[in-house]
C-alpha cells in the first residue's frame, strides 16, 4: 500500500533549495537516520537541479510504499525539453546515495523515481499529517544558508572520521600486544587507517578551499550587485513604460478589468525598479560611491508623503499609522530626499509589518545639533540579542515573520551614514521598538560663527556672488584671484574657511587647495560633481548651480565637521 505524503513543485532557483530541506525533513520523520536524511536530500538536490534546468518546472512527490520491503518514495515529474538531452550526472550520484533510481514514461512526460528502503520496525501511522506540519513550520532557505547546513553536515561526517580514527589507533594498541600471528591483520588494518586519514587530510583541504571560495564570493557579490542591478533597469523600465502607455487616455480604449490588472503590473514593475535601485545603492555605498544629492527638504511635506503612501498598508494590517511633525513643523533640511524618503519608508514599514495591534508613529525631534527622526512601534519587539544583528545583511530574527531580503535595516543605515547621520534600534519584547534616525541640522550662515572666510575665484563675477552672502555674516572676508594670491594670504593671516569658486581651472583649483594647512575647511564650487582625484583637498563640494545661501550653509557645515575631524 502506497500512502502520499506531500506534493510541490519546482519553479525557480529557491525551490531546488527548498526541495533539499524539505527531503531531509521528510527523511527524518520517516525514521530515517542522520546520513540517510543528508542522502536522500543531497540526492533529491542533484537530480532536482537539473531537472529543473534541463525542463524549467518539476513536480515531486513524496510517498511511502507500506509492502513488504517499506521504503520512502520520491517521485520526479518533468516534460522533457526539445532537442535536448537531459543531463545524466544527477542520476550517477543519485544511484550510490538511494537503494533505486530508475526513469520511467508517462503520458505527460518522464518520471525519475528515488526509492530508499525503511527500517523494518513498523511505521508510525498518521505521518503523512505530521509530515505536512513540519514542512508547514519549515522557513525559506537561500543558497548561503544552505551552503552553510551542507558545511555543518560536512562538520559533522568529519567528527565521525575522527571518532573512527581514534577508535582505529586504539585497535592498534590492542593489537601490538596480541601474538604474532595477527601482525598480519594489524598490517592490513593499519593501511587502512593510513587511507582514512589521507582522505580526511583531502577533507580538511577541501573546507579551506571552500573557506576560500566564501571570502571571494563576498568581494563578487558587491560587483554582481551593481551589474546586474544595471541590466535589470533597462528591463523594467521597459515593463513600466509600456504599461502606462497602454494606460494612456490617448490609446485604444480598455475595459476596467484590463485598467486594473495593467495597473498592477505598473505597481509591481514600480516595486521591482525600487528593489534595484536599492541592491544598485547598497553596492555603491560597499564601495564609498553613494553621492547624496542634497537639497532643501521640508519636513512636513514629506510626513504627509509618506503617510499617503503607507496607509493602505497600515489599513491592511489593522494597525495605525500616525505622523507627528512635532516642535519643528516647518523645519528645513539639506538632504537627498530620496534617500531620508527610503530610510523613513523601510522603517515605518518593518513597524506596521511586526505590528499585530497598536500603533506606529513617525515624530520629528529637533536637538540643538541634530533633527532625529523617531519610529515608535507596539510590535513583538526584538530581543537584546538580536538588536544589533538585524543590521547584518540578510539577516532576520529567528521566529518572525517570514519574507523580505533582510537588507532593510541594512540599507538604511548605510544611507543614513551617507547623509552624515546614523541610525540607533532600541527593543523590549513584547513592549515594541524604536529606531532613531540622527540627521545634522541645517544652520543658516550667521549660526555658523565664520570669522576669517577667503573666497578663492578667477572670476570676479563668482567673487561678488559669494561676497554678496558672506559679507554680513564673516568677521572678515578676503578674496584672492588665483592659487599665488591665496598662498600670501593664508601666509599671513590664515582663514578658517576656504571657498574655491568655480572659474579657477582643475589645476589652479587643485594647487589652491594644496598647500592649506589642516585646520582650515575647505569648500569646492565645481561646475561639474569632481571624481575623486578632482575633489582634492576639499571638505565639501557644492554644485555651482545650486549656489544659494542655505546650500552654501549646508556646505559649510559639513567641511567644518570634516575639518574638526581630521
Amino acid at each position: 500500500m502506497t500512502e502520499e505524503l506531500l506534493r510541490l513543485r519546482l519553479t525557480d532557483e529557491q525551490d531546488v533549495f527548498s526541495v533539499r530541506q524539505i527531503g531531509r525533513q521528510v527523511a527524518a520523520a520517516a525514521g530515517l537516520d542522520g546520513q540517510d536524511q543528508v542522502r536522500v536530500a543531497t540526492a533529491l538536490s542533484e537530480i532536482g537541479r537539473e531537472l529543473f534546468s534541463h525542463s524549467g518546472s518539476v513536480s515531486v512527490l513524496f510517498s511511502l510504499d507500506r509492502g513488504e520491503a517499506p521504503a520512502l518514495v520520491v517521485e520526479l515529474a518533468f516534460t522533457p525539453s526539445d532537442g535536448a538531452d537531459r543531463p545524466r550526472e544527477g542520476d550517477t550520484a543519485a544511484a550510490r546515495l538511494m537503494d533505486a533510481v530508475e526513469e520511467t514514461s508517462t503520458p505527460a512526460g518522464r518520471v525519475v523515481r528515488l526509492r530508499k528502503n525503511l527500517p523494518l520496525a513498523a511505521l508510525p501511522g498518521g505521518l503523512a499529517a505530521e509530515v505536512r506540519a513540519e514542512v508547514g513550520r519549515l522557513q525559506p532557505v537561500t543558497a548561503f544558508e544552505e551552503l552553510r547546513t551542507h558545511n555543518a553536515e560536512l562538520i559533522r561526517a568529519l567528527e565521525d572520521l575522527r571518532r573512527q580514527s581514534e577508535e582505529l589507533r586504539s585497535l592498534n594498541a590492542e593489537l601490538e600486544e596480541t601474538n604474532q600471528g595477527v601482525m598480519a591483520l594489524y598490517n592490513e588494518l593499519s593501511a587502512e587507517l593510513e587511507e582514512t586519514n589521507r582522505g580526511v587530510v583531502a577533507l580538511y583541504a577541501e573546507l579551506e578551499e571552500k573557506s576560500e571560495q566564501l571570502r571571494e564570493a563576498g568581494a563578487a557579490k558587491n560587483r554582481f550587485w551593481a551589474n546586474i542591478s544595471h541590466e535589470l533597469r533597462t528591463p523594467v523600465n521597459g515593463v513600466i513604460g509600456l504599461a502606462r502607455l497602454l494606460l494612456d487616455p490617448a490609446a485604444d480604449p480598455l475595459t476596467g478589468e484590463q485598467k486594473h490588472q495593467i495597473s498592477l503590473i505598473v505597481g509591481a514593475g514600480e516595486t521591482l525598479l525600487s528593489l534595484v535601485n536599492e541592491l544598485l545603492d547598497m553596492a555603491k555605498a560597499e564601495q564609498g560611491r553613494l553621492a547624496p544629492r542634497r537639497a532643501p527638504v521640508e519636513v512636513e511635506p514629506l510626513l504627509s508623503q509618506l503617510s499617503e503612501l503607507l496607509s493602505p498598508m497600515a489599513q491592511q494590517a489593522g494597525v495605525s499609522l500616525r505622523m507627528d511633525a512635532g516642535e519643528a513643523p516647518n523645519a528645513v533640511l539639506v538632504t537627498d530626499e530620496v534617500m531620508l524618503t527610503r530610510i523613513l519608508r523601510n522603517l515605518l514599514a518593518n513597524g506596521l509589518k511586526f505590528t499585530e495591534r497598536g500603533e506606529v508613529r513617525l515624530t520629528v525631534r529637533p536637538t540643538p545639533s541634530f533633527l532625529q527622526f523617531v519610529v515608535t512601534d507596539t510590535g513583538v519587539g526584538i530581543p537584546p540579542g538580536d538588536q544589533e544583528r538585524v543590521f547584518e545583511e540578510f539577516y532576520q530574527v529567528p521566529g518572525t515573520k517570514p519574507g523580505g531580503t533582510g537588507l532593510g535595516l541594512t540599507y538604511s543605515r548605510r544611507l543614513a551614514v551617507a547623509l552624515d547621520g546614523d541610525l540607533s534600534l532600541d527593543s523590549e519584547p513584547g513592549v515594541g521598538t524604536t529606531v532613531t534616525l540622527r540627521l545634522p541640522r541645517t544652520r543658516s550662515l550667521i549660526e555658523l560663527g565664520l570669522t576669517h572666510v577667503l573666497v578663492a575665484d578667477a572670476s570676479e563675477d563668482g567673487r561678488r556672488l559669494l561676497r554678496g552672502m558672506l559679507s554680513d555674516i564673516a568677521g572678515r572676508l578676503s578674496e584672492a584671484d588665483g592659487p599665488r594670491a591665496v598662498r600670501d594670504i593664508v601666509g599671513t593671516d590664515p582663514p578658517d574657511l576656504v571657498i574655491v569658486g568655480a572659474a579657477l581651472s582643475p589645476d589652479d583649483a587643485a594647487a589652491t587647495m594644496a598647500d592649506l594647512p589642516p585646520a582650515v575647511a575647505v569648500v569646492l564650487v565645481a561646475s561639474e560633481t569632481p571624481d575623486e582625484a578632482g575633489r582634492g583637498r576639499a571638505d565639501a563640494v557644492l554644485d555651482h548651480a545650486q549656489l544659494a545661501p542655505v546650500m552654501l550653509a549646508d556646505a559649510v557645515s559639513r567641511a567644518m565637521r570634516a575639518s574638526k575631524a581630521r
